[in-house]
């Protein structure tokens, strides 16, 4: 029971120790979070100041969705950022956790208590200047909605550049590997395309599943055009409803809560986790297993080539084999 004890206390200890160095090194590397909070703060500046007030026309609504493809698309694609201080850090921690100072769950658990504050910070000032700006569906609940959102994007696009992090030999083909991961989880996220008219094979299923923007996209839908009300096309109407327009234009299932599709994205957040978790911790076994497949069917070829046989020649009349005296008793001799 005391070994238990201990060995909870001494993981408790690793884990406090790790993340004060890790958020320590964040502070530190201007590189890591302060540089990308800042071009965060720009796009959305920069978004805010183009679609200034949006406004409930009748057009407003397909502005909005080109507004959401902007944001999501860009700010996701800065997070392709934290590839080279990750790099840097790994460098480091690979040789401490090869050499059993400390586990790859307390790694995983304190980059991820580390950058926390950062990932607050990012999704705060990026929310409230898009929300306050482009003035969507206004009210305290749709704010704090919209932050969350953004949170949890965040995060799980830093898990998936990590992850990459972790399978690509280095950086420059680490960033191209990630912006290929952002464009196909972009594609299918109902942006570009309403989600029903997607090609089921691969786009609808699995990928409009596996992709966290896809979810994003739809709960923020919900989160700014439910309950709202806009300009018909003829003067004279009734106006549109946002729950018509989610329908019918943008193909979004309206059956469940907006909350439903951030719970999604903690999943994901979740599961992205979990698979940088068991890189962490079976990448090596992988690798040398692969390798000795490799050196086995490498073997298996070069045995079946003519130059690599061992060819066995019979004995002829002119090279007999060499027998001791004592076995060549009773034979003939060799001049008869």
């Amino acid at each position: 029971m005391s070994g238990l004890i201990e060995r909870r206390n001494n993981w408790r200890n690793q884990l406090y120790t790790l993340t004060i160095r890790c958020f320590v090194n964040m502070i530190r590397d201007l590189g890591y979070f302060w540089v990308r909070t800042v071009f965060y703060i720009l796009i959305s500046l920069g978004a805010g100041i183009m679609y200034f007030d949006i406004g409930l026309s009748n057009s407003a609504f397909v502005t909005r969705t080109k507004f959401y493809t902007y944001v999501y698309n860009f700010l996701m694609c800065l997070s392709v950022g934290v590839l080279p201080s990750f790099f840097e850090e790994w460098k480091v921690s690979y040789h401490e956790l090869h050499n059993g100072h400390y586990g790859e769950a307390v790694f995983m658990l304190s980059n991820f208590f580390a950058s926390f504050i950062f990932l607050v910070i990012m999704s705060l000032s990026s929310g409230t200047i898009v929300f306050y700006t482009v003035k969507f569906h206004l009210g305290f609940s749709h704010y704090c909605y919209l932050c969350m959102n953004f949170f949890l994007c965040f995060a799980t696009m830093e898990s998936v550049a990590m992850i990459v992090a972790l399978l690509v030999p280095n950086f420059l083909m680490g960033v191209g590997v990630s912006a290929l991961a952002i464009m196909f989880l972009s594609l299918a996220s109902g942006l570009y395309r309403p989600l029903p008219d997607l090609p089921k094979f691969f786009w609808r299923y699995p990928m409009a599943y596996i992709s966290f923007t896809s979810w994003a996209a739809q709960g923020q839908y919900k989160n700014d055009m439910l309950g709202l009300e806009f300009d018909p096309f003829v003067q004279g109407e009734p106006k549109i409803q946002g729950k018509q327009i989610l329908q019918k234009y943008f193909g979004v299932r309206v059956s469940y809560s907006k909350w439903w599709d951030l719970a999604a994205l903690l999943f994901l957040l979740l599961c992205h986790k979990l698979v940088f978790l068991s890189i962490l911790k079976y990448k090596e076994r992988l690798v040398l297993l692969l390798r000795r497949f490799c050196a086995k069917t490498t073997l298996k070829d070069l045995a079946l080539r003519p130059s690599f046989r061992k060819e066995k020649y019979g004995s002829s009349r002119r090279n007999q084999p060499l027998h001791p005296l004592s076995a060549q008793e009773g034979l003939a001799s060799p001049l008869s």
